[in-house]
């Protein structure tokens, strides 16, 4: 069996750290316990703190490890949960983690940060030059403070070098079943995932975020075309218009506007486009082609295929992650 050791920390969603528990711990074993055949367990799943005492979750839920982190020797899978959102003082509280983190991956274990966790493998440098992702809401952030790192926020799970991320708190049950496929074979992952009820892992965290279409800025003239965009979206409309709404030759309208918002014009308005094809395709039923109009895209196949690169999703695929149940047929 493969040794797998799970962090708990204070303050942390359980589940980031729970829910690696469980599927490593089923792996091999409740599957063949459904089917009443003879368990084959795969992993030995080890709980520890960075002290060995208990952990406490926002909520009050208590986690107990068996151990901390100093009675680990070695192990062949780390998972590193989230730990809350003030960073600062938890990358301090939890400093005993960073030098025990790289220890083991120089030992040649695989060393996974689930969602925020990845700040932990970051701050120790083991994501220097290394594909990474995180939770979509505190990618710049943490790309702002790790700029060594590749860092890949549209995906729910990263691996290189054997360091691996994933992004989200549910994510963790994303990279768990990654790192079981990848240790044990796809039919064990799969095994797991349907004794679970648990879909196999998903690729793409883009098409949850709900990021600002443009960054705060104080230039009032790119606001007034901001909100000329905002009411005119589903209308092509020139960069030539825009610069004249601006008072501003198109050279340096461009230039400017690229500056205010960290996009192009162009890209500012399909962002726009996507954002209002994703509202309309959470609250109702209408068909895509339908959508796909009303956003600005007579050709419902380029519709298509621009949602699908901004999102990682099909718009159908889309629906049914996120319409209400009524909307998607249950």
């Amino acid at each position: 069996m493969l040794d797998v050791t799970v962090v708990v920390l204070e303050d942390g969603l359980a589940s980031t750290a729970v829910m690696p528990m469980e599927i490593f711990h089923c792996a091999g074993r409740l599957w063949n316990e459904l089917m009443g055949e003879a368990t084959e367990p795969a992993f030995r799943v080890r709980i520890v703190s960075p002290t060995g005492a208990p952990t406490l979750s926002p909520y009050g839920l208590i986690l107990g490890p068996q151990d901390s982190i100093d009675a680990v020797e070695r192990s062949d899978i780390v998972i590193v949960p989230t730990s809350g959102l003030e960073m600062d003082e938890k990358l301090v509280e939890n400093s005993a983690l960073l030098p025990w983190l790289r220890r083991h991956h120089d030992q040649g274990a695989h060393v996974a940060g689930v969602c925020m966790g990845a700040a932990y493998l970051a701050e120790a440098g083991l994501l220097d030059g290394r594909v990474a992702t995180t939770h979509w809401a505190v990618a710049e952030q943490l790309a702002a403070r790790y700029p060594k790192v590749r860092w890949r926020p549209e995906l729910f799970v990263t691996e290189d070098s054997r360091v691996l991320c994933s992004g989200g708190v549910c994510a963790s049950m994303d990279i768990s079943l990654h790192l079981v496929e990848k240790f044990c074979g796809h039919a064990v992952a799969l095994q797991t995932a349907k004794a679970l009820l648990l879909p196999m892992p998903r690729v793409h965290q883009s098409g949850y975020a709900m990021l600002p279409v443009s960054r705060a800025h104080a230039d009032e003239r790119i606001r007034a075309v901001e909100s000329f965009l905002h009411a005119n979206f589903r209308h092509d409309v020139s960069v030539a218009t825009l610069a004249d709404r601006a008072g501003l030759g198109a050279r340096t309208f461009t230039r400017r506007f690229k500056a205010a918002t960290g996009r192009l014009p162009a890209d500012y308005l399909r962002a726009l486009r996507m954002e209002a094809a994703k509202a309309m395709l959470e609250r109702g039923a209408e068909p895509v082609q339908t959508i796909s109009s009303a956003v600005g895209y007579d050709d419902v196949a380029f519709f298509r295929r621009l949602f699908k690169r901004g999102s990682g999703m099909t718009p159908t695929e889309y629906r049914a992650h996120f319409a209400p149940m009524a909307v998607r047929g249950y």
